[in-house]
């Protein structure tokens, strides 16, 4: 039932059947990008967590790897939960959490190794947990490690929960990247919000230090953290001596209605590199009566205009375009540019001589239903509008994201469609929207419109499929 769903990505990472979520354990290793990935393989619910691996030459075309983590030991009892990667005298280190319930209120986590060997096979390190348990003061919830060197030592950051029901990160150090010591809390100045702390992602980008936590329990306010569970990047300066992380910038860093727990890695050139899970906790989907929930972003590339996060498309992806559509024209008020779209596409549109107010794009688009996005130029505001769609999911939690744009005579979107699953980049990545929808089988119309002048040019490519179903 999975294999043959209609709705299932050709070019996004996804899980066979069951249930995907967090990207895990990221990095490039003799001669292949990894992705590793939340699983759990019997049904479209969140249970017992397995690691599950892909790998690719190249980040477009993926292969399916023979599964990575299953949760057989006791210091896992109740899932291999997420982590990170670290090459490390010739092996790949994969870290993850050990989950451990005792019963629905009561819960530890033990900090756990395995070992990838330069034939790619993966054995749990003997010794196992490296850390057990949580330290005095913390609830149960401490997890998700990231594992990184700086000046000859390794450190490790890991999300954390309060005894008080207050997030915070927790540090690690080690000679060894074995054997660790704890060090206390990150005191991040400028960041104090959330219940829980989650999937910390840290990296050097530009001479600044960036953080990037995925949080619980952070209250929406006006374009900001709409969804169940929200990201925020932190750009700053780390002092691992003092424990402290100051924060000269802070933003969400995507604003749709499906994203969480990214994770980053450096390419061989040198690139930052960024996966996320498109999908979110709490949520029903329609592709779960169908055996099968969740995929991964596309990869990103990510570049740090000043203080700002920008997210670019990995430019690889032109690999998988196939036939190609350019239209260029100018809307009078009123007037429609028409454009016929496919199940899985890539549509890049440039507005120039802008004298509309209000003007965007409506794709996945039938007699019966539409995705909207519309820039408001006098408000300086985009929206993505998913309230049209006939399969509606999620809606307890709004069906329109937004963000502040300042919008001038020139505006840039690169959208890509992937059968259920939408990203889009504004102003050369300067805001992302990822969102799931779930078109019907006719719904492949794209719409230009304005209520005033202006002129347009389109590039259209359908994208060849890039994994296996």
């Amino acid at each position: 039932m999975a294999k043959d769903d209609p709705w299932k990505p050709i070019y996004h990472i996804h899980p066979p059947y069951g249930l995907m979520n967090d990207p895990n354990g990221l990095s490039y290793f003799n001669g292949y990008y990894h992705v590793f990935y939340q699983w759990y393989p019997f049904g479209a619910i969140h249970g017992m967590k397995h690691w599950a691996h892909v790998r690719s030459k190249d980040l477009v075309h993926w292969e399916r790897m023979p599964v990575a983590l299953v949760p057989t030991e006791w210091y896992e009892s109740h899932g291999a939960f997420s982590g990170t990667a670290l090459e490390k005298d010739g092996q790949l280190h994969l870290y993850y959490t050990g989950n451990v319930k005792f019963d629905e209120a009561n819960r530890s986590a033990n900090q756990c190794l395995a070992i990838m060997d330069p034939a790619f096979r993966i054995h749990k390190y003997k010794r196992n947990p490296l850390i057990k348990g949580t330290p005095k003061g913390y609830t149960g919830h401490v997890r998700d490690p990231k594992v990184f060197k700086k000046d000859g030592l390794f450190y490790m950051f890991l999300g954390a929960q309060r005894n008080d029901l207050t997030g915070t990160l927790l540090v690690y150090e080690s000679q060894d990247a074995i054997g660790w010591e704890f060090k206390g809390e990150l005191q991040v100045e400028g960041w104090s919000k959330g219940r829980m702390w989650e999937c910390p992602d840290f990296f050097w980008l530009n001479g600044k230090d960036v953080l990037i936590l995925s949080l619980q329990g952070v209250e929406k306010n006006e374009h900001n953290y709409h969804n169940v569970y929200n990201v925020i990047y932190l750009v700053g300066e780390l002092d691992l001596a003092r424990l402290s992380f100051k924060v000269d910038y802070c933003r969400e860093l995507d604003k749709g209605f499906d994203f969480y727990a990214p994770q980053t890695f450096a390419d061989p050139q040198g690139r930052r590199v960024l996966f996320a899970w498109a999908g979110s906790g709490e949520v029903a989907y329609p592709t779960d009566p169908h055996g099968w929930a969740h995929c991964l972003t596309l990869p990103r590339e990510l570049i740090l205009d000043g203080t700002k996060l920008k997210q670019k498309p990995i430019g690889e992806l032109v690999r998988l375009r196939e036939q190609g559509l350019t239209v260029a024209g100018q809307l009078e008020k009123g007037e429609k540019a028409v454009i016929n779209g496919d199940d899985a596409f890539e549509l890049n549109v440039r507005f120039t001589e802008i004298a509309a107010d209000r003007f965007g794009i409506r794709f996945c688009q039938s007699d019966r239903e539409e995705v909207t996005l519309l820039f408001d130029k006098r408000k300086a505001v985009v929206t993505l509008d998913r309230s049209q769609c006939a399969h509606r999911f999620g809606e307890q939690f709004g069906t329109v994201r937004s963000e502040e744009l300042p919008i001038g005579d020139d505006v840039s979107v690169r959208i890509f469609v992937d059968r259920s699953v939408v990203e889009i980049f504004l102003q050369d990545g300067e805001v992302a929207f990822t969102s799931r929808v779930f078109p019907l089988g006719e719904s492949r119309g794209i719409t230009l419109f304005a209520d005033g002048k202006l002129d347009f040019h389109v590039e259209k490519y359908a994208l060849a499929r890039g994994i296996d179903g």
